[in-house]
Formats: C-alpha cells, structure tokens, sequence
C-alpha cells in the first residue's frame, strides 16, 4: 500500500499534518482519493457525480501555496482532506440533483453552499456529490433513478438514508470526510448501519445556504466521519452565522476541537449520562440495546430516563414532514407526477390531502414534547439511546419485527431518531460493533441545545477507551 493510500484509510487529521510535515502532495493524497473511488464505487453506488478537474485544481492551488512557503497553508484545519457532500449541496458550475430525476433540468449551481465555501476555506478538497434518497424522503438510500447505495460492510444491505452515500463514502475509505443532512434521522441513521461517526448539529446551528431544502423547520447538516477529531475541526471549520438563511442562529464562535483533550483520560465526574428507556428500550432489538449497554457500562450510565409521549411525537414529526415537504414540491406533483420514485411521490401525495387541523396539532405537540425533554436535562448532560432498531437489513426487505410488531422497514429505520429531530437537539452517533464485529448498530449521545462540545468530548472518550470506532470496508 502506498504512503497515499495508508493514510486515506486513516483519521483525516493524520491525513493533514503528513501534509504539513510535507510527506507528499495534495494532489497525491486526491489521486488516491479517486483511485479508490475507481475501484470500489461500481460495488457501493456512493458517488453520484465526480468533480475531477476541480479536485486537481484545487489540490494543485494547495501544492503550489505549500512550495511557496505561504505561512497560512499549514494553518489550514483540513489541509488536503479529500472530502465530499450529499447531492443536495450546490457545487457551483454542477446541478443539484437531490437524488431526483426531476432536478436533472435545472440550471447548474452558479455558487457553492456556505458550507463547500467553508470546507474549502479550511483546506478540504471537494471529490463530488454522493447518492441519497430522493429529496431526501427515505432512511435507506435505495434510489431508482440512480441505483441503491451499498453498505460496504455487507453490499447486499442497505447503507441507509437519506445521506446514504455520505456515510458509504466514508466506510469505504473513498474519502476521510463527507457532509450530509439529518431532518428526521438522515445522519444518524446511516451513521449507525455504515459504522461511521455523525454529527447532527443544533437546529439553526450550521446554515442552510445553498442546500436543496427538504422540511426546513427540520433540516440539519453536520459531518461523516471515521474519528471525533475530524467531526470536530469539520464542524469547527463550519461554524458562523449566515444571514441568507433565517434558521441560523446567531451565536458566538464556540469551537470544539481543543476542548476534546479533555475526554481523551475520561469524562470525570461533573458529565451526568442517563439511558433512555421507554419507546426506546421496547422499540429496539436486543443486538440494538446491547450497543447501547455497552456505552452506558463505559461511561458509568445507570440512570434510566423516559420522556413522555415519544410516539406521538414521532407522529408529529411524520405529519410536519409530509406538510413541509409536499407544499414544496406541490407543483411537480401535478404536472409530472411520473417522474417522482414511487414511494417518495406517494408520501408527498398524502401530505398534500393533509388536513391543517391535523398540522396545528402536529406543531402543539411539538412544542410540549420539546418542554418535556428540555426539564429532563436538568438532571442529566448526555443521553444514550440506539440509532437504528437494528443493524442494517438487506437491501428490498420490506417488513421488520420489532417489539412484536411487523413494521414497514423502510420508514421504521427512523423508529428512534425522528422524536429527537422533531425538537431539534445535537446528537453525535458512536459505532458500536457487536460480539461477532460484521455488522454495527450506532448509539447516538443527545445533549441540551447548543452542547456540541459535550457529545463530541463524551464520544471521544469512548474512542480513546476503545470502545467505539470506525474501520473502513476491505473491498478489495
């Protein structure tokens, strides 16, 4: 293996300061970058479009500001990381597709999201769009128009949705780093069945610019990682508030990174951590609260806390959902309805016969449930509870048994992660890996709003101590 290909398998900040000691090049580290891409992606279906030139172009800008001496290069967080976004992120000069066939029309993006401007203004060099649900409607990533996307633990399962692609891409070992968005799960999800490390922020946390909106009193982004230090400078170099999206919370700069040293020997005592139970207990299999027993034994977690009336509001956050996103894409839905996948067309459809009454009610329970949650965290820092109800089913399974009960599989992925989107709070999904290690199920760490700090630190003491980590798939 060469010295390029050992170190894409590795953390993207080994990656960056072997780029600061000058062990190689920016451009060597992106070629080895595409080559793996080459080789793997006809098998997992991640990528849905490469940006080659400007991968080169950028890579080579780096190159030539290193050789130079220029002083601020080496500075730069994510100096050379190869990395990539979801298809719902503007890459200027390419169209946005969103997983659909409807976008294939529209006008390429004539700017980068905020969020691309500041990956590469931290140093990151962008490699292309990744596969994902269309619109992002779907927790499995099984994209007709553009083929399902393939957990590259297991390629006859699924790599789960909507950011499917964004966690793929990074098991793979195609890129160290990639963005995603999470409206009801779309991060956490796939964090969980790829065995990746995902951040989703605070609401309002990481602005929106330039991001093909899917439910905007919902939609998050935040990073893919295969450590808490690269999700940490990802989300660092994010940071800021931006006035063209009104969701953006303006806040001061509160970064994460240098307060992760503080989780390296253990969270000590002053970091109160609970399970949840309840919902979240009875709707899990046994493998999924295994996971989470073993992050709770680590960090000392014997506390239990229920929150009251979790499936009414996940049924909350699914009729939010259907509203929001079918007044948006209303009217497609009636000049070319055969152009939508199937599932999604139908989900929007329902939406759109939705009675107001029943949305008003959908926001009123939204709003008590986020009072409930927010007076539970008067006692404890740090939630546990599983991402997934189980580990990843085989690609076209239809139906799961869970708690008794034969559920759809494909809007049960969300069983545990829709209640905590519904209100907004920052989650930061862990690996864990099961007694025979072939396939995981991630356990998300919940704090208050505006605590990304905490779950990136309580996260990376379970890395340190060995407990959660993210290998990538050996494809060869």
């Amino acid at each position: 293996m060469s010295r390029a290909s050992e170190l894409l398998a590795g953390p993207a900040f080994a990656l960056a300061d072997a780029l600061r000691g000058r062990e190689l090049r920016v451009t060597d580290i992106v070629e080895a970058s595409v080559q793996r891409i080459q080789a793997t992606d006809e098998r997992v279906n991640a990528f849905t479009q490469l940006t080659l030139s400007r991968s080169m172009a950028e890579a080579a800008a780096l190159d030539d500001r290193l050789a130079a001496g220029d002083a601020t290069a080496p500075a730069l967080p994510l100096l050379g990381v190869p990395y990539a976004v979801k298809n719902l992120f503007d890459i200027e000069g390419h169209t946005t597709l969103a997983g659909s066939k409807i976008e294939r029309g529209a006008p390429p993006a004539s700017a980068d999201a905020v969020l691309v401007q500041r990956m590469k203004a931290a140093g990151a060099v962008l490699l292309g769009a990744l596969n994902m649900d269309e619109y992002a409607y779907g927790f499995t990533t099984e994209n007709t128009h553009y083929g399902p996307c393939r957990n590259p633990h297991d390629l006859a399962r699924i790599a789960g949705g909507s950011s499917g692609g964004s966690a793929a891409a990074v098991a793979a070992g195609q890129v160290p780093l990639t963005l995603g968005s999470d409206t009801n799960g779309s991060i956490r999800v796939p964090s969980s069945l790829c065995g990746v490390f995902g951040l989703k922020p605070t609401f309002g946390r990481l602005p929106r610019t330039g991001s093909y909106p899917f439910v905007a009193s919902l939609d998050h982004l935040g990073p893919f990682g295969r450590s808490t230090r690269d999700l940490a400078l990802a989300y660092d170099a994010m940071l800021g508030h931006d006035a063209h999206d009104p969701s953006c919370v303006k806040r001061p700069h509160e970064p994460t990174s240098a307060g992760l040293a503080l989780g390296s020997g253990g969270l000590g005592g002053g970091v109160r951590i609970g399970v949840l139970g309840g919902w979240f207990r009875e709707m899990a299999t046994p493998e999924a609260r295994a996971a989470v027993d073993r992050v709770a034994q680590a960090l000392g977690a014997v506390r239990v806390i229920e929150w009251p009336e979790v499936a009414r509001a996940r049924a909350a956050a699914f009729l939010i959902t259907n509203a929001e996103s079918s007044a948006l894409h209303l009217p497609d839905l009636k000049a070319r309805p055969q152009d939508f996948e199937p599932l999604s067309r139908d989900r929007f459809l329902a939406g759109a016969l939705l009675p107001a009454a029943w949305l008003m009610q959908a926001q009123r329970v939204r709003r008590w449930f986020a009072r409930e949650v927010a007076a539970s965290f008067a006692d404890v820092d740090i939630l546990l509870a599983p991402a997934t109800p189980c580990a990843a089913p085989l690609i076209g399974t239809e139906w799961l048994d869970i708690a008794g009960q034969r559920l759809p599989a494909r809007a049960s992925m969300g069983l545990l992660t829709q209640p905590v989107s519904c209100i907004g709070l920052p989650v930061c999904t862990v690996p864990v890996w099961g007694a025979d290690a072939s396939l995981p199920i991630g356990v998300p760490l919940i704090a208050a709003p505006w605590h990304e700090d905490l779950v990136l630190r309580c996260a990376h003491t379970l890395e340190t101590a060995g407990v959660v980590h993210a290998p990538f798939a050996v494809l060869e």
